[in-house]
């Protein structure tokens, strides 16, 4: 797998460009911290946790589904997903498919950006005109991409512990050889 350079959110940038380079750096350091693993690495927890780093990749190409098509743009999943789905998201064993949520993973990463990129091109970060909630309301892309953002950085702190524990990869910078 080729992973994209890791790069810094602008120091100085405008609003989007920082939420938008936050965002980025934290999925390029999960999938580098997901990477190159067969699907017994990829089924391996820290502790009495049941997260693993397949877990966390099909958590998160469910959370980023939820957030972009179904709360920024009010399209709901087609299935529909019950609590039971969500609860599976983590359950990962050897036999499981690595390279399937990988593809699963990137579909939904370049679905995400066309989406924004969509509610960018029609009412910019102020932008809510997706799925209303009882007693919270219509969440603007703003608040997606921030809640998207801290998503990230909380499941990368675990895909930190778990790589750490299956060969030693610690850090946020993926070596030249790894890109």
């Amino acid at each position: 797998m080729t992973l994209e350079p890791l790069t810094e959110p602008p120091v100085a940038g405008n609003e989007l460009d920082t939420l938008l380079g936050a965002l980025e750096r934290n999925r390029r350091v999960l999938a580098w911290k997901s990477a190159d693993l067969d699907a017994a690495a990829m089924a391996i927890t820290v502790g009495t946790s049941a997260i693993t780093l397949g877990g966390l990749l099909r958590h998160l190409t469910r959370v980023k589904e939820d957030s972009f098509s179904r709360k920024l743009h009010g399209r709901e999943p087609e299935p529909a997903w019950t609590a039971e789905d969500w609860d599976r998201d983590w359950t990962w064993t050897a036999n499981d498919d690595p390279n399937a949520v990988w593809r699963r993973w990137h579909a939904a990463v370049e679905q995400s950006r066309a989406l924004v990129a969509d509610a960018m091109a029609d009412g910019g970060l102020d932008r809510a005109e997706g799925r209303a909630f009882s007693g919270w309301g219509t969440p603007s892309l703003r608040r997606i991409l921030v809640d998207m953002i801290e998503e990230y950085a909380r499941h990368t702190g675990h895909a930190d512990l778990i790589r750490e524990s299956i060969d030693g990869r610690v850090g946020e910078n993926a070596p030249p050889t790894d890109r």
